[in-house]
């Protein structure tokens, strides 16, 4: 039992260092498991199946700026990962960016750079600089590929490092819930795993770089999460920040990385 515990072991070991990615601008090693090219193919399929069954704001103008400033964002990042030979991240990367009737305060991006905004959360941003930061933020999980690593350390524990491949043949359902609960697109899917603080730190980080190289002053970052942790009033968090912690210590972090991000700030 031993000797087969042990080879277990191995497996998952070698699994793991071979499964490793770096994440842009912190460099920190993360495990990645799952093919790009399944994390795309399930992406598109769920952000099609979302948008039959959501529906589309109608304001024009709302739409537009959403619109115009993910193509903003967008941009930024394919010049920063050029610049820093790290283009292939977003290698099949298929964007498209999309304003949904709703009044949940929330917003997310599926690998691809299928982005979502809800219109309940543009009272909170304001202006296009405050969108960009929420742009920027869920822009920058999808590129720092976070998913793929939630759910890769999900199977490891659920599935004990069972072959993505292998676990879509032989449990499918569990597979399908697993992408559900790590993309949770709704109620209806369940409980979203949450981004760790980590995670979080870094998708700060890495939004501020973004919005800041497409021209919108990363400074609004701060006042944008203050709106957001007085928006609780005392209740329960909006959908926005179930799984993004907005406290003191998350701005006080914000406003260390700024002098960082105000170097690549030129304004448009």
């Amino acid at each position: 039992m031993k000797i087969i515990n042990k080879s277990i072991a191995v497996l998952i070991a070698a699994l793991v260092i071979n499964s490793c990615s770096i994440v842009p601008v912190t460099g920190r090693h993360q495990l990645n498991m799952i093919p790009d090219s399944t994390m795309l193919s399930m992406s598109y399929q769920q952000y099609d199946d979302f948008l039959k069954s959501n529906k589309k704001s109608k304001n024009k103008q709302q739409t537009e700026m959403v619109k115009k400033t993910g193509k903003r964002i967008q941009k930024a990042v394919e010049k920063y990962l050029a610049d820093n030979g790290m283009a292939d991240r977003i290698e099949g990367y298929n964007w498209e960016f999309n304003l949904v009737d709703s009044p949940e305060q929330n917003a997310w991006c599926m690998p691809g750079g299928k982005v979502v905004v809800y219109s309940g959360i543009l009272p909170l941003t304001k202006t296009e600089t405050g969108l960009a930061v929420v742009m920027g933020h869920e822009i920058a999980h999808a590129i720092a590929e976070h998913g793929n690593e939630r759910m890769s350390q999900q199977m490891l524990v659920q599935m004990g490092g069972t072959a993505l491949s292998a676990a879509m043949r032989t449990k499918p359902a569990e597979t399908q819930q697993l992408w559900m609960q790590v993309y949770g697109l709704g109620a209806q899917y369940g409980a979203v795993l949450p981004y760790s603080r980590l995670q979080e730190s870094e998708a700060d980080k890495l939004g501020l770089i973004f919005m800041a190289i497409a021209g919108y002053d990363p400074r609004e970052a701060v006042p944008f999460w203050q709106r957001m942790s007085e928006n609780k009033n005392g209740q329960a968090p909006p959908e926005f920040m179930s799984t993004h912690p907005a406290d003191e210590t998350r701005i006080q972090k914000i406003k260390k990385d700024l002098p960082e991000a105000l170097k690549y700030y030129k304004k448009k």
